[in-house]
């Protein structure tokens, strides 16, 4: 962190070792990958970019949205899905879809997930998909009101609900918080 914060809090938290991967299959808005950089950043998660993207790394609305994060997460960057499995050989991936049928909220993640999102205008590949149909999450939505949750938004509730459950499997929900009444 570049600038101190003085209102910082460190949270008890048992952050997963080995730590969650973000993957994201040809993103292209720079911003969304900007934040997405940002929270890997705060939650210590990696960060994998399949290509190919709809942007430069060096892009000037990407490292905008990343903040001063950008050079904190040093993401990987793939030619392509099947470079990616040889390189990662990820033993344990959910493809992330609006088509999902298993709840993200039933999903047992574990340490070292990785956590796979499709480009923002049309998601994961039909083909992708098809290949792997028991890892196909989504995140309950109203559907009659949107078609889908922004890419960095539905990052953000992916990664923090699977640090949550491995959280709690570590006993850390012995001690929630109330509100006062």
């Amino acid at each position: 962190m570049k600038h101190a914060h003085t209102r910082k809090f460190d949270h008890p938290f048992h952050w997963p070792d080995p730590p969650l991967q973000v993957v994201l299959v040809e993103p292209e808005i720079p911003p969304n990958t900007g934040n997405i950089a940002r929270m890997c950043a705060a939650t210590g998660s990696g960060l994998h970019l399949i290509e190919p993207l709809g942007f430069r790394l060096d892009d000037a609305k990407l490292k905008r949205a990343g903040l001063d994060y950008w050079d904190a997460i040093a993401p990987v960057v793939h030619p392509d899905w099947d470079a990616y499995e040889r390189v990662c050989r990820p033993s344990r991936f959910f493809l992330f879809s609006t088509g999902g049928t298993q709840n993200i909220f039933t999903t047992a993640f574990q340490p070292g997930d990785h956590l796979v999102f499709g480009p923002e205008t049309r998601g994961l590949s039909d083909a992708l998909l098809a290949r792997y149909p028991d890892r196909i999450v989504g995140i309950p939505l109203q559907t009659r009101h949107v078609r889908s949750l922004n890419l960095s938004t539905a990052a953000g509730i992916a990664v923090y609900e699977a640090l949550r459950q491995i959280n709690a499997g570590r006993g850390a929900d012995q001690n929630l918080n109330t509100l006062p009444s």
